[in-house]
Formats: C-alpha cells, sequence, structure tokens
C-alpha cells in the first residue's frame, strides 16, 4: 500500500486554511462567532497558520448539546477556528483516501449523499429478493482512538500531518461511555483504551468513512455480496437466500468485534424488500418510497410548535418558510404529493397582536397562510403563474 508524505506545507499554506475558512462559514455567516473570525479574516489565519507551523495549535472547548428525534444523541459542535482546521486536514486527506473507498459508501462524499444511497438501495431492492439492514451500536462513541490512528497511519507517512490527526482525536471531548469486553480482552481493557469522536465534526465524518473502510472492502470482495450499501454506520446487505444473508450477518459481527464495534442487536434484521424497509429516513419498497409513520408524527409536532411560537411573535415568517421548505425538499424524494398537499394546503399561522393578514409562497408551489386573529384564508396546492401571482387570489409571490 502506498503511503503519501509531503503534505504539510500544502495543508498549512494560506491557500489551504482561507479555503478551509470559506468550506466553514458557509451556511453559518450570520452566527457571531463566525462574523468575529470573518471580520478579522488574514490576522486570524495567519496566526493559526502560525500555531500549526510551530505545533503550539491546540484545539477549543466543545459546546455540546442533546437532540432527542428521531433518538437522543449528544451534539458537539467545535469553535470555528478549529472547524477551519477540520476542513483544512480533510482538504488534503479526503482525495488520498477517496481512491481507496468503495463505490457504495456514501457519507459524506462528494457526489454521494443520502439521496444517492436511497436511489441505490431501491436499485438492489428491484433485483433481490431479501435484504440485511443493519446498525453498528452506539458506532461514534465506540470508535477506538488508537484502531483509528493506525488506519491513517497506513496511507499517511508524514509525520507533521500525523501529529496534527493525533491532536485532534485526543482532543475529542469525552463522548457517551461505552463499555464493552471483546476476546483477547482484559478485566481493565474497556476503561484503558481511549473511544469516541464527537458527533458534528467534518473530520469525525471523514474519520468515520476511514475506519469502516476495511469492512467495506471485507463485505464488497471477501464475501462479494451481490449488493451492498452503506452511510455511515447504517448499511444494508442484499441476496435471494434468507439463511445466506443470516450466515454474512455472523461473518460481519465477526469482522466487526475485531475493529472493537458491535451490530445493533435489534436492527440488525432480514426481511422480504417487497415489505418496505426503513432506509436513512424513508420506507422504501422496490417501485415507490414512503416517508415513515414517526417522520410524520415529529413534523406535525413541529408545525404546531411554529404556530404557537408565530403567535407569539417569536419567529418571523422567513424563518416558517425556511424550515417548511426543509421538510418538504426531504418528502419530495418519497412519493408524497397528496400527503404533503393534505399536511400544508390548510395550515393557517395566526399573529395575535397584528390585525395584518399575509399570504406567504415557498418555490415548491404549496401555499400556507398566514392570517389575522378570527381570519381563516384557505391554502390550496397550487403553482404561480408566469407573472409572479397566485392564480386564484393574486397576492404577489
Amino acid at each position: 500500500m502506498k503511503r503519501h508524505g509531503n503534505l504539510w506545507p500544502e495543508l498549512v499554506s494560506f491557500r489551504n486554511l482561507l479555503q478551509a475558512a470559506q468550506q466553514a462559514a458557509r451556511g453559518k455567516r450570520g452566527l457571531a462567532n463566525v462574523a468575529r473570525f470573518r471580520f478579522d479574516l488574514e490576522r486570524q489565519l495567519c496566526r493559526l497558520q502560525d500555531e500549526l507551523t510551530t505545533k503550539t495549535y491546540e484545539p477549543g472547548p466543545y459546546h455540546t448539546f442533546e437532540i432527542c428525534e428521531p433518538k437522543r444523541r449528544l451534539i458537539s459542535a467545535a469553535p470555528f477556528r478549529d472547524r477551519v482546521v477540520h476542513h483544512a486536514l480533510c482538504n488534503v486527506l479526503e482525495p488520498i483516501f477517496e481512491r481507496c473507498f468503495v463505490f457504495d459508501s456514501y457519507a459524506c462524499r462528494k457526489g454521494k449523499g443520502t439521496h444517492a444511497a436511497v436511489a441505490r438501495f431501491q436499485s438492489f431492492a428491484r433485483r433481490h429478493g431479501y435484504v440485511l439492514k443493519c446498525d453498528v451500536r452506539k458506532f461514534f462513541p465506540s470508535i477506538d482512538h488508537e484502531l483509528l490512528k493506525s488506519n491513517l497511519a497506513r496511507k499517511i507517512k508524514d509525520i507533521d500531518v500525523l501529529w496534527l490527526i493525533a491532536r485532534i482525536i485526543d482532543g475529542s471531548n469525552p463522548q457517551e461511555p461505552v463499555l464493552r469486553w471483546y476476546p483477547e480482552d482484559d478485566l481493565l481493557t474497556p476503561s484503558e483504551r481511549r473511544r469516541g469522536l464527537p458527533i458534528g465534526n467534518q473530520t469525525s465524518q471523514f474519520f468515520a468513512n476511514v475506519f469502516l473502510n476495511p469492512f467495506d472492502h471485507f463485505v464488497t470482495e471477501t464475501i462479494r455480496v451481490p449488493g451492498y450499501v452503506r452511510y455511515c454506520d447504517d448499511f444494508a446487505i442484499f441476496g435471494d437466500d434468507k439463511p445466506w444473508l443470516a450466515h454474512v450477518r455472523e461473518r460481519c459481527r465477526q469482522f466487526l468485534s475485531t475493529l472493537r464495534l458491535t451490530l445493533h442487536p435489534d436492527k440488525s434484521v432480514i426481511s422480504p424488500v417487497k415489505h418496505g424497509c426503513r432506509f436513512l429516513g424513508y420506507r422504501v419498497f422496490p417501485h415507490h418510497r414512503r416517508l415513515p409513520r414517526s417522520n410524520l408524527v415529529r413534523f406535525r409536532r413541529r408545525l404546531r410548535a411554529m404556530q404557537r411560537a408565530f403567535a407569539k411573535g417569536a419567529i418571523d415568517t422567513r424563518s416558517i418558510h425556511r424550515r417548511l421548505v426543509s421538510w418538504i425538499g426531504h418528502a419530495l424524494h418519497a412519493n408524497t404529493e397528496r400527503l404533503r398537499a393534505d399536511i400544508l394546503a390548510d395550515t393557517i399561522f395566526v399573529r395575535a397582536a397584528t390585525a395584518r393578514a399575509e399570504t406567504v409562497w415557498g418555490r415548491v408551489g404549496i401555499e400556507f397562510c398566514v392570517a389575522a386573529p378570527g381570519t381563516i384564508i384557505p391554502g390550496t396546492p397550487a403553482r404561480p403563474t408566469a407573472t409572479g401571482t397566485h392564480p386564484t387570489t393574486g397576492t404577489t409571490t
């Protein structure tokens, strides 16, 4: 295996750091910490470049918070200057590792993503009768630091880059504790080995692909399965023989134990593809897709919360539009035309403190209304005319 060196000058170059700052700020320019960094951008980047060159760089403290939907997770947000370093590192490493990743790994890769993974899943579902859908239990909190560093060192020999990699990995904040014993462990081994990467880092997503890359090659080249899709720690294996897939599941479990990972016992199931399978926020059938009921329940709950917040003046129409378009963008990749119309067509937002009625239009062609108390403005699933007005009410879009 070829190992790459002489990467440090490119990593710490001002051009790479400037590009990394632009990437890290994408979609976040309005945040206070991002604005402060960008206000004095050249000086900040020169200071960061000097710290990296002299090996005095120290990662800052993480801001952590929990999300509970769709399941409980601990999210860790690094300071903005650290995110710049993460992007700078990935800019150098990703082209090197991209060549050795398998085609059907879809997480955080250019030209891939969730919707491409779902489309690939569905194409395999049309060709095979069964699917083995698996999930790695507490994946990010379980990633072993020493194993990850050794995987990276197999491709990277630049000692300066390895120093920065170690600094980022070792600077990870404590994650949810995971105590598991594997073959050849003694009683104290789980407490002696450092584990866990913060969910939310650019480097964590990239490191996760590197960590599971040996598993991808094991499944596709050693077992030689006819269909395989992986997105982060969720993966699916397709076949036409149910007992064979049960055998494959056991071999996967054994291989993952060498990475000190465990399959989730309740989320590693074999099912006929004709019954549909939950994958990346959809229920996928061979020839159509649906949104899971849990997704609809959560969205209706958020919709009611937005209506209450709007009534109190806590959010504006722009914020409502952004959140609705986000969900609709997800729903558009499933067969949900009637569902979207049923949910959104008669949605009304009432501002308690104003007598002015507004109608807000989104690019998706679904009208949602903002009305004064006691005013009813029915929304209808329609599209704007060529002149940019509502075809029935004449409201300007």
